[in-house]
């Protein structure tokens, strides 16, 4: 079966950076290969410079962004700890449900969807929670949310809480600096920003974090001592074998890391910013309302409100079968009522953004 090439311009996973694809096509090597071994250490190295950060221990998790989820809250909740999570989308709503079957008492702070994270009333939900934990650009919504003040607030307030980050779709679209803003856990996912096709989970824990994990969690695959011990190493200096790391993706991870460090992280972001804010105006000039709350909008992933009279699911079809573009509907209660537009990895760049407005203009007589 011969597969069609699409424009991935949803909510992820986009089109990969033609590094990314070229790693997946490079030799295999065994998973306990010194040469191997050598790239996933450098893809460690890779992935602080790109997160602003020095945590040694860094590292791509086998899996889905949502693999990192399960291991932040798997290896650092104890039984009864009080964790506070923002919730203005839905993936701060995942957060709760997974925080809460590892034994957390979870302290929910909701928010609107389509708004940032309101620190204050975060501050205000507990005195002293263990974890406090929010999504950095939340893929549900398109609305960035303020990490750095949040982790200053935090710190300044408890040096004993912890920040956990979401940032599956900020990782390598926007300029962060993980240390700076005192996160002590993050994940991401490969498939958006980075331009890397889905299949592992960037993972970043910080030594103040670490002396705190749970040393024996509810789960062998994602324990991160054991995983630790094979990814940089045990008490003995020696790799511990733990599973068969998919050795591909991390070719495909380590490429295009390095494509993305030799642009620049700076330019990078500014030209995910640039698509953004040139997409965003295109679509206004349409008449078309951006759902995300002004000044607050991810420039890699712009939410739309559906107009009236127009279906969603119908629209994304004929641009999808006539087109060969993909954009996403909406999460949650707003599913046909928003759109989701990615421009993000190889895709955050105006010919993209050309394209698309074209063609909406013609789909929807504009």
């Amino acid at each position: 079966m011969a597969l069609v090439e699409r424009s991935l311009l949803g909510p992820g996973p986009t089109n990969a950076y033609p590094e990314a694809t070229a790693g997946l096509a490079s030799p295999m090597l065994g998973h306990l290969d010194p040469e191997f071994l050598a790239m996933l250490d450098e893809t460690g190295s890779r992935l602080r410079a790109v997160w602003g950060t020095e945590n040694a221990r860094t590292l791509p998790l086998s899996g889905t962004g949502s693999i990192g989820m399960e291991a932040a809250f798997v290896n650092f909740v104890h039984p009864g700890d009080v964790v506070v999570v923002a919730v203005n989308g839905l993936f701060g709503e995942r957060m709760c449900d997974v925080a809460a079957r590892y034994g957390a008492e979870v302290v929910r702070v909701e928010h609107t969807w389509g708004r940032p994270v309101d620190i204050e009333r975060v501050l205000a939900a507990h005195p002293r929670p263990s974890i406090v934990a929010a999504v950095h650009a939340e893929t549900s919504t398109g609305v960035r949310s303020d990490i750095r003040a949040l982790g200053a607030a935090l710190r300044e307030r408890d040096e004993r809480t912890l920040l956990l980050a979401d940032c599956v779709t900020s990782i390598g679209g926007e300029q962060i600096e993980l240390d700076a803003w005192n996160v002590d856990i993050a994940y991401a996912g490969t498939q958006k920003c980075l331009g890397v096709p889905p299949g592992l989970a960037p993972f970043t824990v910080s030594e103040r974090a670490w002396q705190r994990r749970v040393e024996r969690p509810t789960t062998w695959y994602l324990d991160l001592g054991l995983i630790g011990n094979y990814v940089t190493g045990g008490a003995s200096g020696g790799r511990a074998y733990h599973h068969t790391a998919p050795t591909a993706m991390v070719a495909s991870l380590h490429a295009a890391l390095g494509r993305v460090l030799e642009e620049g992280m700076p330019a990078v972001a500014e030209r995910h910013r640039e698509a953004g804010a040139a997409l965003q105006s295109g679509l206004q000039e349409m008449g078309l309302e951006l759902f995300a709350a002004e000044g607050h909008r991810l420039h890699q992933l712009t939410s739309v409100v559906v107009p009236e009279q127009v279906d969603s699911a119908d629209v994304r079809k004929q641009l999808l079968n006539d087109y060969g573009i993909e954009i996403g509907g909406g999460a949650g209660e707003y599913a046909n009522t928003v759109w989701r537009i990615g421009l993000m990895g190889p895709n955050a760049g105006p010919d993209r953004v050309e394209v698309l407005l074209g063609t909406l203009r013609k789909v929807l007589g504009r």
